[in-house]
């Protein structure tokens, strides 16, 4: 963070795609131990070595010929012309874009997108953006760098009970999890497939966003 972002803990944490108080529990007088989605947040989006940022060794940052590979393994089904009206691309967004989904006036911008898909089974699932999955929470379900694609739901009566669902937050930044009724008011009870990850109950007040997830591009 000093070296990358001369110690700004707001500027790393959007670009890693995390709420600032995260960073702060971590770097600050609580000195917290960052959890593993927030490690894999650092490697994703910062270009840093797992390596390096595990035991010290190495290079800081990824091989940019690697980064590149990797990259280019990923790349998003291309538009090609002659495609019925009815289907549209689908964005591919930022973590730090989809954050904001649940804003009144939210917009993605040109910058925000990362690349397009073209998937005609989607074309009835009302899908209004597309975002990579980090981290092992949603083990088996979903995999690390697997792309779901999600619809906003504009009031939380429409949540599927036990369906996987983004949660945009003020604290955790984006999660996707499974969302359950929960025995403590004003909560819900969020729960992961991975079961190294215990279930919590999260405060009403404090998601910013709902979005239903209706689809997945997974790579074996």
């Amino acid at each position: 963070m000093d070296t990358l972002f001369d110690g700004k803990q707001n500027a790393f944490a959007k670009a890693i795609g995390v709420a600032p108080s995260v960073i702060a529990n971590v770097v600050g007088a609580r000195k917290g131990k960052p959890s593993f989605d927030v490690l894999y947040k650092i490697c994703a989006n910062a270009n840093i070595s797992e390596e390096w940022l595990l035991s010290g060794k190495g290079n800081m940052k990824k091989n940019a010929q690697n980064a590149s590979k990797k990259g280019k393994n990923r790349e998003a089904i291309p538009a090609i012309d002659g495609l019925p009206s009815d289907i549209k691309p689908i964005p591919l967004v930022t973590e730090r874009a989809a954050a904001g989904f649940g804003n009144e006036c939210f917009a993605i911008q040109k910058s925000d997108v990362k690349d397009y898909y073209i998937i005609p089974k989607f074309r009835f699932c009302q899908v209004d953006f597309m975002i990579e999955v980090s981290g092992l929470s949603m083990y088996p379900h979903f995999k690390s760098g697997d792309v779901i694609a999600c619809t906003i739901l504009h009031d939380a009566k429409y949540i599927q009970w036990n369906r996987c669902h983004v949660i945009a937050t003020r604290e955790q930044g984006i999660l996707v999890k499974r969302i359950m009724p929960s025995e403590q008011e004003g909560c819900f009870k969020i729960v992961s497939d991975n079961k190294d990850f215990p279930p919590f109950d999260l405060p009403t007040e404090e998601i910013t966003g709902l979005a239903l997830v209706v689809g997945c591009v997974s790579l074996e």
